[in-house]
């Protein structure tokens, strides 16, 4: 249920982990439990007939002692339906805080066999989710003997969990279904609990005994999203339960909240203490600055330019940040170690600033869901009441009233005021200590991002198309390609852009590329290149058919399929295309592509073009302004999706004189 989560930084996921296993804690021909025995009696159901596998039986059971800590207890039996399910199995995290007390697997055959796990049929891995990073975090996996078609793979663990972690999150729905799952909950005498649950209606749960809780959930589908396009995040919409027992089990979503930034607050500390280097450097950076959006700038683009990200994992230094002043001195840190530098350089300044735990995975932190899920850590800049500026884009007021502006240090190529288009639309947890709250991210105008592309071609009569093309790149847009000029070479650079160019020009051949990247963040990107492609234009007898629209597509996958999930947008911004065509001797314009506009509450797109002399001319405006649809808007994505492509594919005849 809790095994890691963490995938690009160390920052406030809940996981699992314990202390190394000794080889006692597998067990040696124990027979199946009879809980075990019990679940292999469960049918098939008819609704998984498709399932590669299918879950007969979960139950989690966590036992709370009177300072908070649990001993969590699972068991688990999954019955293999397909060949492509062996892959199906159990696993256990483990760090320095916690401690396995057993892990037990058996293998009930199909022709009703069993078999017990051996050591040697555990293996040991590391924590590879981040290159960079050194993590003390590893997992025991199990391969269990005769896992075939028809088998049941019964698990059962018990583990001491973390001691500063009061939270159990409780993931009801997975990729394959689940017959029956339970969790209960066994608190001391006048301990209490507060439950929340995402993407699902819930159950009631069931007094046991006296303040120990059970829920149950039945016949639970599978999340399948490999045929839907466009989707939100898998764990976005998968179903899952938070359970609070600490500080957060309180009445009330927003006090929930509140009581998780809290706990954020206290655990960061004075972290973000200024050392006098840091002071030293601050007045440095911000000496004649003549405004505070100056400030802001010169602080954050030296630690984006100078602070190397790297994450260092051991037990609760995955949730809390190293000291600022370790963090300057050694020039690298994760997230929240970027973050905590962010706090104290501003801090110098005179300039409030605050942690704010978010998941660069639009959806995962839910609102109506309070729980310290997320895997990243951003800043929350207070914006002083009498400064206004806008450049601050990326800034919401709270419930408190107060302008915040968030900002990305893990991000190096974003800069301040703006947002990676990621987490735009996202939620956070704004650990401001008694003023924390849940705090939506906003969604920028599409003017924060984009690109400018303009074209100058010329087309010979065998339909040889040559050229050059200069694009501006700016916002998030122009963060990604930075991104993607620091950890490339030129060879590596050659062939993307050959690739990409490739998938409007098929057998294009680029030349001469250059880039010109302005030291401030806050400035476009603009690379230059040049093009050759033969056989662009198609010859028919006399006629000539020539693709206005020449580089660049635009479409997302969509389909006409009855959809349920949410549709995902990617990012707003505003993309332009101006390309002009010189005719080769001896042809004219025939035919043309009628003008297209279209304009929707989420997107508008417009195009036309026009001849004049002896150049045709293509001009191209697009805009996306919400990063996600409603299902219930399938029809009129696909409707703009369908108008994009036909317009990338529409052709200019030209006729022979």
């Amino acid at each position: 249920m809790r095994k890691s989560q963490c995938v690009l930084t160390a920052a406030l996921m809940a996981t699992v982990m314990v202390l190394p296993c000794a080889a006692s804690i597998f067990g040696h021909d124990k027979p199946v439990p009879q809980w075990g025995l019990d679940a292999v009696r469960t049918k098939t159901p008819a609704y998984v007939a498709d399932a590669a596998a299918v879950i007969l039986y979960d139950e989690y059971v966590e036992t709370v002692d009177n300072q908070g800590r649990a001993v969590e207890r699972e068991h688990e039996a999954i019955r293999i339906l397909k060949p492509q399910g062996r892959h199906n199995t159990c696993e256990v995290s483990y760090d320095v805080d916690e401690k396995v007390n057993y892990f037990r697997v058996w293998t009930i055959g199909a022709d009703e066999k069993q078999y017990m796990a051996q050591d040697t049929d555990f293996t040991e891995e590391g924590d590879t989710g981040v290159p960079v990073m050194l993590s003390t975090r590893k997992s025991k996996v199990a391969h269990p003997p005769a896992v075939d078609v028809g088998a049941v793979i019964i698990c059962e663990t018990e583990e001491l969990l973390e001691p500063y972690l009061q939270e159990a999150v409780w993931h009801v729905q997975n990729g394959i279904p689940a017959v029956y799952q339970a969790m209960e909950v066994d608190l001391p005498a006048g301990r209490g609990h507060s439950v929340a649950w995402h993407n699902s209606q819930g159950v009631t749960p069931t007094e046991v005994a006296p303040n120990h809780w059970r829920w149950e959930v039945k016949d639970m589908p599978a999340l399948i999203l490999r045929d839907i396009p466009s989707h939100p995040e898998w764990s976005a919409l998968a179903a899952r339960m938070s359970v609070q027992w600490g500080e957060a089990a309180v009445e009330g979503k927003d006090n929930q909240w509140r009581a998780i930034g809290q706990w954020v607050t206290t655990l960061e500390g004075d972290r973000p203490a200024p050392s006098p280097e840091i002071t030293a450097k601050v007045q440095t950076l911000i000496a004649g600055a003549p405004d505070f959006y100056t400030k802001l700038r010169r602080i954050t683009e030296s630690i984006q330019k100078e602070i190397r990200y790297f994450v260092v994992i051991r037990g609760i230094g995955g949730l809390q940040a190293n000291r600022a002043a370790d963090i300057f001195r050694n020039g690298y840190g994760d997230c929240k170690d970027k973050s905590t530098l962010v706090i104290s350089m501003l801090q110098v300044a005179g300039i409030h600033a605050f942690y704010v735990p978010v998941d660069d995975r639009r959806g995962i932190v839910d609102p109506d869901a309070p729980s310290l899920i997320g895997n990243h850590m951003i800043t929350a800049i207070e914006i002083p009441a009498d400064v206004q500026d806008p450049r601050f884009n990326a800034t919401v007021k709270g419930s408190d009233g107060k302008r915040y502006l968030f900002f990305d240090p893990t991000n190096e190529r974003t800069p301040v005021g703006n947002l990676p288009s990621y987490e735009q639309g996202s939620y956070g947890i704004l650990a401001a200590g008694p003023s924390s709250q849940v705090i939506g991210l906003p969604v920028l105008a599409p003017e924060t991002n984009g690109m400018v592309r303009k074209g100058v071609f010329t087309l010979l009569p065998d339909g040889t198309l040559s050229g050059s093309i200069d694009t501006s790149h700016s916002g998030p847009e122009g963060g990604d390609l930075r991104m993607f000029l620091k950890y490339s070479d030129e060879n590596e650079r050659h062939k993307y852009w050959e690739a990409q160019v490739a998938r409007s020009i098929p057998g294009v051949v680029l030349d001469s590329p250059q880039y010109e990247q302005p030291s401030a963040l806050d400035q476009p990107l603009k690379f230059h290149y040049k093009l050759t492609a033969h056989q662009y234009a198609h010859q028919a007898g006399p006629l000539l058919l020539v693709r206005a629209r020449v580089v660049g597509t635009d479409t997302l996958p969509s389909d006409d399929k009855a959809r349920t999930v949410a549709i995902d947008l990617e990012a707003v911004g505003h993309w332009h295309d101006s390309y002009d065509i010189t005719l080769p001797d001896g042809y004219a314009v025939d035919d043309m592509p009628d003008p297209v506009n279209v304009d929707t509450d989420f997107a508008s797109y417009h195009s036309a073009v026009t001849a004049r002399e002896k150049i045709l001319h293509y001009e191209r405006d697009y805009t996306v302004k919400q990063v996600q649809l409603p299902a219930a808007r399938q029809a009129d994505f696909a409707h703009l999706e369908g108008v994009i492509l036909s317009d990338e594919k529409a052709t200019v005849v030209l006729k022979k004189q």
